[in-house]
């Protein structure tokens, strides 16, 4: 497996963020970021369900195109979409046209809407792990695809009523806003999500 790399500027990367500028710019000013507010877990939600069996390139490069779609994914204003809405989505080559996904998004909007604000934001955060509890991995190997806490919070979620968030999609959720810090030992951004 493989441990951080080089990139152009000759610091040390997780070889993922360095395929693409577009992967890079991620990997170094997002990914393992702390992401707070219901808004925007939600829109993070919403599109790590509409990556699951795609690559995450593909939703980087359109997620401009999904925040065009779905209303800057503020929930009050999704949860309000109607057939009519879910047509023009599925019309839409700006995003990912899939019925399923498309659906759930607009379920999980409506499930959202009657949950008291910031709640979204604590049941998520509620199943961070505890870092110090956590090997820091030296490389891609050493990074699990799910885990007890992910598998905790898919459940906790489901449980609650969303849809379209399993265990893998729960631990990429955790990944990219940063409720775990799974930057390389040796990767320049490891660390830089505190």
């Amino acid at each position: 497996m493989s441990g951080a790399e080089a990139a152009p500027d000759g610091g040390l990367r997780c070889p993922w963020g360095l395929s693409t500028e577009d992967y890079l710019a991620y990997h170094d000013t997002e990914w393992g970021r702390p992401v707070h507010g219901d808004d925007a877990l939600f829109e993070r939600l919403c599109l790590e369900a509409f990556q699951s069996g795609l690559s995450w390139l593909t939703i980087l490069r359109r997620r401009e195109g999904f925040r065009t779609a779905f209303a800057g994914f503020k929930i009050p204003a999704v949860a309000e979409f109607t057939d009519a809405d879910k047509e023009r989505l599925l019309a839409d080559a700006g995003i990912i046209r899939n019925r399923a996904k498309i659906e759930a998004t607009l379920a999980n909007a409506k499930v959202l809407a009657d949950w008291a604000a910031g709640e979204l934001d604590e049941v998520i955060w509620s199943h961070a792990p505890d870092p110090a509890a956590r090997p820091v991995p030296r490389t891609t190997g050493d990074i699990p695809a799910v885990t007890p806490e992910s598998t905790a919070l898919a459940k906790d979620l489901k449980k609650r009523g969303l849809r379209f968030v399993g265990p893998t999609t729960a631990y990429a959720l955790m990944q990219a806003c940063g409720l775990v810090d799974d930057h390389l030992a040796d990767c320049v951004a490891r660390g830089s999500g505190a």
